[in-house]
């Protein structure tokens, strides 16, 4: 095994007894990161920052003073501001762009002695389900069928395929409406979007302000619950940080859920669901009662309207986020031609520096904030996303403790297959993910099993708001129980 395959619970322990260096494992990660470049999974490489930050966290070992992250190399996604490193967000409206400053989460993070590898292709300003509309190209998924490339999923699809294939030991993602849990589902690694406030905002290029959250993704949960130690925390920068207390999310996995209760909510089971995802699901049901759990049928009734009240929300949100992306001060100008005005340039940068699926987002959001459409669209959108968090209030208030669903409809597709198809359709790869973004609740994917072709398969776990220590509990029990182990066998 080499080093970089190691999880972060493996690396930390081996760092602590001074078995490895913190610089060996670095320089383990960026050979396997110079060997997947075909993944086109890291798209800026920091080799002379993550040996300085691996040098100094090997100080800190010797030390004595090694926080559980010291020395831990990790893949940080562009979306993330990192000091004089580009932070697109995979945008070429963004070209050029080097913040002078770090994120909140990798203030945090290298605070805690992490090394940062370089930063991680996604989709453009977090708007995709599959990784194909970054202006760095596709990210490849390292699971393959025959010769066909599949999608790693989105919109952290560069951080799932390097976390699956061993570029990095973990990585940040982002989740709006999935976009932690469907790439990891897809990819047979964990991740966790935590409770709406856990993890400060600031400094993390916006998509919709009242979804969007960070959280870790990795190889197995417990590495989790340590990353998310290290990136949790109330922030005075960011308004929507909660000022409460983060528990010990590592301590809490006891493993022990006898006498929690499990609800299986019955929206979930969709017309035309693949029956190897209806298998997982109630494969998952009996490994959660085999360990103790009582199971419960659950009704979540407004489940169905929240994929459009989705759609709505987070492109009337991006629509008012983007608009700041103008050409004046930072990012790409457009050349304009003699005679060219102020409006003539706001219309060609951004035309030129928005990709298809973002002048999407930003015209569908722009017109249901217009006038005559706001009350018919947004508010009514508003409304709905309050029912639904209604509907999780009263499950939980009934004694329900974590709700368990698939995390995705299908195994990964291949790249290209739904580029040409109506939008709605990629738009339905989030349909069991949406409800915890529009709810700002804690969910969780795990992989589970492989499908007939070979490729890994996910469910999810949903819990209390603020409960990720039962939650990441919960998935422990999962995860032990399942015994997933398969690795992508190695093409790239």
């Amino acid at each position: 095994m080499t080093a970089n395959s190691l999880t972060i619970v493996a690396a930390r322990d081996a760092l602590k007894k001074r078995e490895i260096s913190a610089v060996d494992l670095t320089m383990s990660c960026l050979t396997a990161i110079d060997a997947g470049d075909g993944l086109n999974a890291f798209v800026w490489k920091t080799p002379e920052l993550a040996l300085e930050q691996a040098r100094a966290a090997d100080a800190r070992l010797a030390a004595g003073d090694a926080p559980a992250m010291c020395g831990i190399p990790l893949g940080i996604k562009d979306l993330f501001c990192t000091r004089g490193v580009p932070s697109q967000a995979a945008s070429n409206i963004l070209k050029g762009f080097k913040p002078e400053y770090d994120s909140t989460v990798t203030t945090r993070l290298f605070g805690d002695g992490a090394v940062m590898l370089g930063k991680l292709n996604m989709d453009e300003f977090a708007m995709g389900s599959s990784n194909e509309t970054s202006c760095y190209g596709d990210v490849v998924n390292p699971w393959k069928v025959d010769d066909r490339k599949l999608t790693p999923g989105g919109s952290s699809g560069g951080s799932a395929a390097a976390v699956a294939a061993d570029l990095c030991l973990a990585a940040t993602g982002t989740d709006t409406g999935g976009s932690i849990r469907q790439p990891a589902a897809f990819t047979g690694i964990t991740g966790i979007k935590p409770t709406y406030g856990r993890v400060s905002r600031w400094g993390i290029v916006a998509f919709a302000s009242s979804l969007d959250q960070a959280g870790p993704m990795t190889k197995s949960v417990r590495d989790a619950a340590i990353m998310l130690q290290s990136m949790a925390g109330h922030d005075p920068k960011d308004s929507t940080s909660a000022d409460i207390p983060v528990p010990d999310f590592e301590a809490a996995l006891t493993g022990d859920i006898r006498g929690k209760v499990i609800g299986i909510p019955r929206e979930y089971r969709m017309d035309g669901m693949p029956a190897e995802i209806e298998a997982l699901w109630q494969n998952g049901i009996e490994m959660m009662k085999g360990a103790g759990a009582a199971i419960r049928d659950i009704s979540l009734p407004h489940t169905k309207y929240a994929l459009p009240a989705y759609y709505v929300i987070a492109p009337a949100e991006a629509s008012s986020n983007l608009a700041r992306y103008d050409g004046v001060k930072y990012g790409h100008r457009a050349t304009l031609a003699a005679g060219d005005g102020i409006t003539e340039m706001y219309e060609k940068t951004r035309a030129e520096g928005f990709g298809p699926e973002v002048q999407r987002r930003v015209m569908v959001g722009t017109y249901v904030l217009s006038a005559g459409f706001y009350d018919a669209y947004y508010n009514r959108a508003r409304k709905v996303r309050a029912l639904i968090k209604r509907d999780f209030e009263v499950v939980f208030a009934e004694g329900v403790d974590a709700i368990l669903t698939p995390a995705t409809p299908s195994a990964a597709f291949g790249l290209g297959e739904m580029a040409d198809a109506d939008p709605v359709e990629m738009y339905l790869n989030d349909v069991f993910t949406v409800t915890v973004n529009l709810a700002g609740l804690p969910g969780i994917a795990v992989p589970v099993g492989l499908d007939a072709k070979g490729l890994p398969l996910g469910l999810q776990l949903i819990g209390r708001p603020w409960d990720e220590a039962g939650l990441l509990n919960h998935a422990h029990v999962l995860e032990t129980a399942a015994g997933f182990v398969s690795k992508p066998e190695k093409w790239w």
